[in-house]
């Protein structure tokens, strides 16, 4: 079971927390728990760590430490009950404080700030959230024992901000928690890790979902659970459509579609390990735990579905590339994408005439700059003749395992925004055809979500899972 920052934003849902796990051990189940940081703090540590690099002022770092601790000692005299406990927990909480504020004093002397430190300040997060859940449970009468990721086995590669979990760490993890299980509840902070070396690594941003589903994978888990601050896998982001509604089962494949065209559930990797692993992940509300939430599985239940959801990205821009000599020359997308690639640059979407005279692209917003430097770079000879951008744009994507095989469902979608006289910029399907994603102006793109969800009557999908 992994909780998110919403889900343990200060004490008194920490203690809901507690006492929601409580009940699961109590009716015969083996629960691990993983954590995400308390709401806000994540952030509030990459903040400061990159003002204290530019600035060096130590009476910030201090004052900055100052808060963070009367944050966490609030919490924890919210959520625990026994004053044994309680010192207990603020003992190691202070340890931490105290090695975070000696690391941000360091980085105002240095003037620098490696993605390396980075990845070390980021983790205090979860290592001081940790502590606490694990005191609450204690103190609800459950053995506990409290972990760092890397203490608990996941070891990965050294790609700090975004490093990967090596095979060992399935084995390691089942070793070291397995027998741990009859009569504990475990907790361990999510998104961190450790190399081979013992150097903390992370999983990227809102890569606790990630950590649960490498531990569920290593203890062979019955299900994976994300518990949120939502009521599972919405049909759309309910900000835009009111009438969105959780979906009740979804495939493997839907989910990670969902997650990569900007649904903000999951981790675009979180369930990989669930996935090679064949177990089922489940997304609940922490606060309405009866809820059956949102049923991720491995199969696609027969169902008349085409559509399960229409997500959308922001803060992302349009390159288009022509050019007469483009047409029969081999090699220039491998070369786009060469170039792109060494620039570090995600490609989001693409899109080719078969006259091979355009190509277009869709990049994150902030790569924009560099992607279009490096392609006039790239070609200076001539096949190339314009390379023009477009930052008021949005990628929208129609996303349903049913669409494969059905026919209409692209004619639907364009008819449906043809109506409404909205104007599609560009249009990509991949041959998995799971997603139909498409690209319009900013001031459309809501309104595309809305008539879209509208067409396949996304708010009747309601039902019960079990």
């Amino acid at each position: 079971m992994k909780f998110g920052g919403t889900s343990i934003a200060d004490g008194v849902k920490i203690r809901h927390v507690a006492e929601l796990l409580k009940s699961y051990h109590e009716t015969g189940n083996e629960i691990t728990a993983v954590t995400s940081a308390l709401g806000g703090v994540t952030d509030g540590l990459l903040e400061n760590a990159i003002e204290a690099s530019k600035k060096g002022k130590v009476s910030q770092v201090k004052e900055f430490v100052t808060d963070l601790t009367k944050k966490h000692y609030d919490a924890v005299n919210e959520a625990i009950d026994d004053e044994k406990i309680i010192d207990e927990v603020i003992e190691m909480i202070d340890n931490r404080i105290d090695e975070l504020e000696k690391a941000l004093i360091g980085i105002c002397y240095l003037g620098e700030l490696t993605p390396r430190s980075i990845d070390y300040i980021s983790s205090y997060g979860e290592r001081l959230a940790v502590p606490i859940i694990y005191g609450a449970i204690k103190s609800a009468g459950v053995k506990s024992k409290a972990f760092t990721g890397g203490e608990v086995g996941i070891i990965t590669t050294q790609e700090y901000g975004n490093a990967s979990p090596l095979e060992k760490s399935y084995q390691l993890v089942k070793e070291r928690l397995s027998p741990l299980l009859c009569d504990h509840i475990p907790v361990i902070t999510g998104f961190i890790a450790e190399s081979d070396e013992g150097i903390i690594t992370t999983l990227g941003r809102g890569g606790s979902d990630f950590s649960a589903s490498i531990i569920g994978a290593a203890i062979d888990a019955d299900e994976i659970w994300l518990w949120k601050e939502v009521h599972g896998i919405m049909t759309t982001d309910p900000r835009n459509v009111p009438e969105a509604s959780p979906i009740p089962q979804i495939s493997y494949i839907e989910a990670m579609e969902l997650s990569y065209f900007g649904a903000k559930v999951l981790h675009p990797r979180s369930i990989e390990p669930a996935i090679k692993h064949g177990i089922p992940v489940r997304v609940k509300n922490t606060f309405d735990p009866d809820y059956p939430g949102t049923l991720i599985v491995a199969d696609q239940r027969p169902s008349e579905d085409i559509v399960k959801a229409v997500t959308l990205i922001k803060k992302v821009a349009l390159i288009n590339i022509s050019g007469a000599g483009m047409v029969g020359t081999i090699g220039i997308a491998a070369r786009v994408f060469t170039t792109l690639a060494d620039e570090g640059v995600n490609i989001i979407m693409i899109s080719q005439a078969s006259s091979e005279a355009n190509m277009s692209i869709v990049v994150d917003e902030e790569h924009l700059e560099t992607a279009v430097t490096a392609i006039k770079s790239e070609f200076t000879k001539g096949l190339v003749r314009d390379v023009t951008y477009d930052r008021n744009i949005c990628v929208v994507a129609v996303v349903g395992a049913g669409m494969d095989g059905i026919p209409g469902v692209a004619g639907r979608v364009f008819n449906a925004l043809g109506n409404a006289k909205i104007n599609v910029i560009m249009i990509s399907q991949g041959s998995s055809q799971h997603n139909i994603s498409f690209v319009v102006r900013e001031y459309d793109s809501i309104q595309s979500v809305r008539i879209l969800h509208d067409e396949f009557e996304l708010e009747k999908r309601k039902g019960d899972i079990s």
